[in-house]
Parts: C-alpha cells; sequence; structure tokens
C-alpha cells in the first residue's frame, strides 16, 4: 500500500475492476429475449451467444495484456483496456443485426481483458501466498454485489431505455473506474522489474508455466469451474422463462441467489489460511458433484412445477457459492509460483480457461431444449472432471513433499 491508497480502497478499486466482466454479463441477462426476438426472430436461442462471444473476446485478449502490462506497466494497459471497451460498446449500442452486436461484444471483451488481468497481476506485485487468496477473496466478496443489482439495473435500463440502454450504461461504468485509479492508485510495477515486450520472453515464460504440473492442472480445472458457472449464466434465463415461466421475476430471483452465493468468498478468507487452497477447491468440486446428482434424481421424480423451482434455486445458489470459493483460490495455486512473471501468468493462465470456458458454455448452452437436463448433465461433468484433476493434484504435491 502506498500513502495515497489504503488497504479498504485498494481492495474496493480492484473489486470494482473485477466488477466489469459480471456487470456486462449479468446486466445482458434480462436483455436476451428482447434482443433475441428482435435481432435473431426465428432462433432466439442465439441470443445466448451474445454472452459467450464476450467471454471470447475477454480470453483472447487476455492473453496480451499481461505481457503488455509487464513490459509497460499495469495503468497504461487498464487505460487502453477502457477506451476500447467503451468504443464497443457504442458500436453495440447503434448495432441493427445480430452479427454486428456479436462482433462488437468480442471486442468489447478484448478491453475488458485489460482490468481483469493488470486487477490480478497488481495484487501479485503487492502480495503472495495466502495473503494474496485472502485479498481476491475479500474483493470477490465485495464483486458479488455487482451480479445481484446488475439484473435489476438492466431490467431498469430496458424498461426506460430499451436493451440499448444498457451499452451506455457499460460507457459510464468503465469511465468511473478509470478516472477512481487514474487519481487514487499508483503504478505497481516498478520500472526495474518490467519485462520487455519481445517474443522470445513470451514463449520461455509460457515454457516455464507448462512445465510446472500445478499450474497446467489448476488451468484446467479453472476452466471447468468457469465452463459450469457461465454455463449456468447462458442457461438460466431461459429456463427462468420457458422452462418455470417466470422470466418477469427472473433479476429479483438472480439478485436474491447472487446475495445468498456471496458469503462464498468471506468465508473462503476466513478458512483458507487455516486448510489451504488445493483442499477447499477439492472440497468443493466434491460437494457440488453430490448436490447435482441430487438435483438430477430429484427433476426425474416428476416433481410439481413450484417444487422443481424451488430445488433449482437452491441448486443455482450452490453452483454461484461452489464458483466464488473455487476461482480465486485456483488463480492463487497457478499465480503462487510465478511472481516473477506475474503479468504474463495472469496473462496466459485467464487466457486459457477462459477460451475453454467459453467453448463449453457455447455448446452446452445450444442444447437447451426446454428442460434443465443439459444443464445438470452438463454442470456434474465438469465438476467430476475437475474433481478427478485436483485429486491428481494432491497427488503430485505429496509426491514432492516426500
Amino acid at each position: 500500500m502506498t500513502d495515497r491508497v489504503n488497504r479498504g480502497e485498494f481492495i474496493a478499486l480492484i473489486a470494482m475492476m473485477f466488477a466489469t466482466i459480471a456487470f456486462s454479463i449479468d446486466s445482458m441477462l434480462p436483455a436476451l429475449p428482447e434482443i433475441g426476438a428482435e435481432l435473431s426472430p426465428g432462433d432466439p436461442n442465439k441470443a445466448q451467444l451474445i454472452l459467450t462471444s464476450f467471454v471470447l473476446g475477454m480470453g483472447i485478449g487476455t492473453f496480451f495484456t499481461g505481457p503488455i502490462s509487464d513490459a509497460v506497466g499495469r495503468k497504461p494497459v487498464i487505460y487502453g483496456g477502457a477506451a476500447l471497451y467503451i468504443l464497443a460498446s457504442a458500436v453495440a449500442w447503434a448495432s441493427t443485426s445480430l452479427e454486428v452486436l456479436l462482433a462488437a461484444r468480442i471486442v468489447q471483451g478484448l478491453g475488458a481483458a485489460g482490468p481483469r488481468v493488470v486487477a490480478m497481476a497488481v495484487i501479485r506485485d503487492l502480495f503472495s501466498g495466502r495473503e494474496m487468496a485472502r485479498i481476491v477473496s475479500i474483493a470477490m466478496m465485495i464483486f458479488t454485489l455487482v451480479p445481484a443489482i446488475a439484473p435489476m439495473m438492466g431490467a431498469g435500463v430496458i424498461a426506460l431505455f430499451g436493451w440499448q440502454g444498457i451499452f451506455v450504461s457499460f460507457i459510464l461504468f468503465a469511465a468511473i473506474i478509470v478516472l477512481w485509479m487514474a487519481w487514487r492508485l499508483p503504478e505497481s510495477l516498478a520500472p526495474e522489474n518490467r519485462r520487455p515486450f519481445r517474443l522470445p520472453l513470451m514463449i520461455s515464460a509460457v515454457q516455464e508455466m507448462f512445465a510446472h504440473p500445478t499450474v497446467r492442472l489448476s488451468i484446467l480445472v479453472q476452466a471447468l469451474c468457469m465452463g459450469l458457472l457461465f454455463t449456468m449464466l447462458t442457461m438460466v434465463q431461459p429456463i427462468f422463462d420457458v422452462v418455470y415461466d417466470r422470466a418477469e421475476s427472473f433479476p429479483f430471483w438472480f439478485g436474491f441467489v447472487a446475495l445468498m452465493s456471496g458469503s462464498a468468498s468471506l468465508l473462503n478468507a476466513v478458512v483458507v489460511v487455516r486448510f489451504g487452497m488445493r483442499r477447499i477447491v477439492t472440497w468443493a468440486l466434491a460437494a457440488q458433484i453430490i448436490i447435482t446428482t441430487i438435483v438430477i434424481l430429484l427433476n426425474r421424480a416428476n416433481l410439481s412445477l413450484d417444487a422443481s423451482f424451488a430445488v433449482f434455486v437452491v441448486w443455482q445458489t450452490t453452483v454461484f457459492f461452489m464458483a466464488g470459493v473455487t476461482m480465486g483460490n485456483l488463480n492463487t495455486i497457478a499465480m503462487e509460483p510465478m511472481g516473477h512473471i506475474a503479468g504474463m501468468a495472469a496473462s496466459v493462465i485467464g487466457s486459457i480457461a477462459t477460451v475453454l470456458a467459453a467453448a463449453i458454455a457455447a455448446f452446452v448452452g445450444q442444447l437447451f431444449d426446454g428442460s434443465i437436463a443439459p444443464l445438470t448433465i452438463g454442470i456434474l461433468t465438469m465438476c467430476a472432471l475437475g474433481f478427478g484433476l485436483m485429486l491428481h493434484m494432491g497427488r503430485i504435491e505429496n509426491r514432492l513433499l516426500a
């Protein structure tokens, strides 16, 4: 910390940078039916691609933002990313076809990669180990408030200005973050610690990361955890609308679920120092395998519509809760051995995990058939794969300690 900004304000600013992603995704959820009806009336399910196209652009942009921030500093990358994000938001606001809108969302994701990656690199510049995990968890806890209110904000903006108005709110949100950071946050990467932006150095850093088994495994598990989270996000609004006929109340239910699951990061911040990141991730995935299996069995038991809806809401809460417990820990596991190349590490980790997660979510989302079966089976599969990889990570760590 510096004389200009204390720890509390630093965490709040980092949380807002993280929240750029959540706000860009969750506030779009209430707009999907209207956008689908207006821009893709023949196949409204394609409106889900508005979410995954943003995630895809974010994943691609993530690969470049870290190395650039290692070379020129953290703040210039945030400025450039915000400018690209604002420009793409303006294009999306003026879009009259789904194709142009999807292209603008990819570019918007490219811009959003700046604050996303650099925020993690700034934390790694200043903290390490379990203290870093604690800072990330607290920031994620604050960040959870944005998913809780974003759909309601989106619904309000749509009611007043139509779905195009959401992109104006994106412009205002990005401008506030940039001005706040420019005024209050000093540059965290000293000039003597910067790495020139050279291809051989980038290749060397990537090779070093993938030579580390724990880093490799944590990236794959992170891709699965992000994939199940993005899959839930892309399918939850159609499920509320088509399966349960509750489209009008969806923003309120989504906000309630987000608030209930927001305690995950607070819990993680309390217990991570005692139990460690790997154990917590493994336990969370095991618990979700059990819960999702129960939901699948209950879904086949011909419950009443109200009972089925209650089960779904509880299950949705547990999925979000699991994501809150695992994501910060997986990032920390991967970043811990890579402190000397924090920007490049954050980029590679985030890029690979996000692109894989976007591909998973897009594939499963297009399988929506008017039931929750594709979602439950998809999430169960991802949790089982992640659990197996975490057990393998534990065996590797035990061999290294022996």
